[in-house]
C-alpha cells in the first residue's frame, strides 16, 4: 500500500481526469500506441517474471502478450473515426410551426475515474492494461488499478510501461494509478464518492461482493463484473453420431486448455442418453492422456480439489491430491433430472472439470434450457438439418447467453469489433456490456446533449464543419 491514503489517490485521479478527460481522440490514440512501444521494450522481462509468478508456460504468455498488444492497438485505431461517440445532430429550425425546433446535438463523453480489478488467470490480457483498463483509457477515463496478488511483479512491470507512455505524451501521471490493496482497503476504494464505475474480472463470489457493496453507496455507480460461467455445450443426436470422435476430442481439449482456468471453460455438456456409453468412453480415453499441470496459485488448486470433493464420487479422475498445486481433469455423469434438481451441479468449477448430462428427447432439452442460468457462452453442436428443426430452442438459448456458438469451442475469445464477452446474471452484473472488443468502451461513457449551444462552445465532434471528420448521424441520416 502507498504511503498516501486511498482518498488522496482517488482525488489525484479525479484531478488528472480534469485534463485527460478533455484530451482529443488523437492524443489518446497516440498514448495507447506509446504503451505498446514501452511494453515491447520490456517484453522479455515481463514474460520471464510472469512465468515465475503464474506457472503459465512461456508459449502461452507469449501469445497472451501478443493478444494484449493487439487489443491496445485495436482501441488506439478504432477510436479515431469517432464511431463510438454516437455523435448525433438534430439541426434546429426557428421557423417550424407551431413551435420553433431547438438545435440538439448529442454524443458520449467519459464518466470519470474508473476502478479496475485485475484477473488471476490472465496476467496481461485481463489485468493491468487488459480489456477493462485499456477501454477506460480509450474512452478518456482515468484508471485506478487494483493489482491481483497472484502476479504483483508482472503488474508493476506493465505499470512502468504505462507510466513511461504517460510521460512521453505529456499526460498527467495520475491518469493511471497502480495499487496493491487488502480487502478492507479495496472496499474503501470502491466506496469513494469520486469513483464513477467498477471493472472486475474474476469469481462470482468476489464479483457479487463488490456489486452488493456498491449498492450501499450514497451515489449509485455501475459495476461491470464478469464472473465466469459453466458455458454449456448442447449436442444433438444426429451430430454426435456423425462426428463422435471429433466432438469428444474437441471437448476434452477445450476442457483442459489452460488447466481449465478460463471463464469460457466448457464445464457442462449435454448429450443424448443413447450415445452416453460411447461418448464417455472416448472422453475418458482423451482425458487419460493428460498429464498433471500446475494451477495458477496454491489457493486456486486447493479450491479446485475442494470443489471436486463436494461433487462426491466422480466418473473419471480425482483432480489429484489436495496438497498439490497440480491438477488433472475429472468428469461426473448424471441424467438431466438429477442435474435440474441439484443446485450444486449448476455451479462453476474453476479447473478442468466437466459435468456430462444426458437427456432423452428434445422435450428434455427444452426443459434443460429453462433451468440454465445466465452464461457467457452456449455452444450448440448440431447438423444444419437439426438447427432448422430446433429453432425454438435456439430462440430460448439467446436469452441465456452473450455468445451463441454453432461450431468450435468457447475457449479462445476473439478480440474484435463484434465480440460479445458478457451475459445475463450471474455471468455478469450487466448483460448489456462486454469486457472484450471495441464495444467495451461503452461501459465508461455517458450521453450528453447540447441544446442551442453556441458553435464556439461545442465539442469538435459536434461542430458544423466536423473538423475531426468523425462518423455522425445528422438529421436522422448517417454522415460518413
Amino acid at each position: 500500500m502507498s504511503k498516501y491514503s486511498i482518498s488522496t489517490m482517488v482525488e489525484w485521479s479525479d484531478k488528472a481526469f480534469e485534463r485527460y478527460g478533455q484530451s482529443t481522440i488523437a492524443t489518446r490514440s497516440k498514448f495507447l500506441l506509446s504503451i505498446i512501444e514501452s511494453l515491447t521494450d520490456k517484453k522479455e522481462i515481463i514474460i520471464e517474471v510472469a512465468v515465475q509468478e503464474t506457472h503459465l508456460p512461456a508459449v502461452r504468455l507469449q501469445n497472451e502478450f501478443g493478444r494484449t498488444v493487439n487489443q491496445i492497438k485495436l482501441f488506439a485505431t478504432s477510436i479515431l473515426n469517432g464511431t463510438y461517440l454516437e455523435a448525433t445532430i438534430d439541426p434546429g429550425d426557428p421557423h417550424r410551426q407551431p413551435f420553433p425546433k431547438p438545435d440538439i446535438r448529442r454524443l458520449l463523453i467519459p464518466i470519470g475515474p474508473v476502478v479496475v480489478f485485475g484477473a488471476s488467470n490472465f496476467p496481461l490480457a485481463f489485468s493491468t492494461i487488459g480489456g477493462d483498463a485499456v477501454s477506460a483509457l480509450a474512452a478518456g477515463c482515468t484508471v485506478i488499478y487494483k493489482s491481483h496478488p497472484a502476479h504483483p511483479q508482472t503488474s508493476k512491470l506493465v505499470f512502468e510501461a504505462i507510466s513511461e507512455a504517460l510521460k512521453k505524451n505529456g499526460l498527467p501521471l495520475d491518469t493511471f494509478i497502480h495499487l496493491e490493496l487488502s480487502n478492507e482497503e479495496s472496499q474503501s476504494l470502491i466506496m469513494h464518492p469520486l469513483v464513477e464505475a467498477i471493472g472486475f474480472t474474476g469469481s462470482y463470489t468476489a464479483g457479487k461482493l463488490i456489486y452488493d457493496l456498491v449498492q450501499k453507496r450514497d451515489k449509485p455507480i455501475p459495476v461491470f463484473a464478469e464472473m465466469g460461467s459453466v458455458n454449456p455445450i448442447m449436442v444433438l443426436v444426429q451430430k454426435i453420431r456423425e462426428d463422435m470422435e471429433e466432438l469428444a476430442s474437441s471437448y476434452a481439449s477445450s476442457l483442459c486448455l489452460g488447466v481449465g482456468q478460463f471463464c469460457t471453460n466448457p464445464g457442462l455438456i449435454f448429450i443424448p442418453e443413447t450415445e452416453k456409453e460411447t461418448f464417455v468412453a472416448l472422453l475418458r480415453e482423451k482425458l487419460s492422456a493428460v498429464t498433471p499441470q500446475p494451477m495458477l496459485t496454491s489457493q486456486i488448486a486447493k479450491d479446485y480439489h475442494r470443489k471436486l470433493s463436494e461433487f462426491g464420487k466422480l466418473d473419471f479422475g480425482n483432480g489429484i491430491s489436495e496438497v498439490s498445486i497440480d491438477a488433472l481433469p475429472a468428469i461426473k455423469v448424471v441424467d438431466s433430472d438429477t442435474w435440474i434438481n441439484t443446485p450444486l451441479y449448476h455451479q462453476e468449477v474453476f479447473g478442468p472439470f466437466g459435468m456430462v448430462v444426458t437427456y432423452n428427447s428434445t422435450d428434455d432439452l427444452a426443459d434443460i434450457t429453462k433451468h440454465l442460468e445466465g452464461q457467457l457462452t452456449i455452444t450448440l453442436w448440431a447438423t444444419e438439418e437439426e438447427l432448422v428443426q430446433h429453432k425454438g430452442i435456439i430462440h430460448s438459448l439467446l436469452r441465456k447467453c452473450g455468445r451463441l456458438l454453432f461450431k468450435g469451442v468457447p475457449t479462445g475469445v476473439e478480440v474484435g469489433h463484434a465480440m460479445q464477452h458478457g451475459g445475463p446474471f450471474p455471468a455478469t452484473t450487466d448483460s448489456r456490456s462486454t469486457s472484450v472488443g471495441t464495444f467495451a468502451i461503452k461501459r465508461f461513457l455517458k450521453p450528453i446533449a447540447f441544446q442551442d449551444c453556441p458553435e464556439a462552445l461545442l465539442p469538435e465532434e459536434l461542430k458544423d464543419d466536423n473538423p475531426l471528420k468523425v462518423v455522425r448521424m445528422v438529421d436522422g441520416e448517417m454522415n460518413l
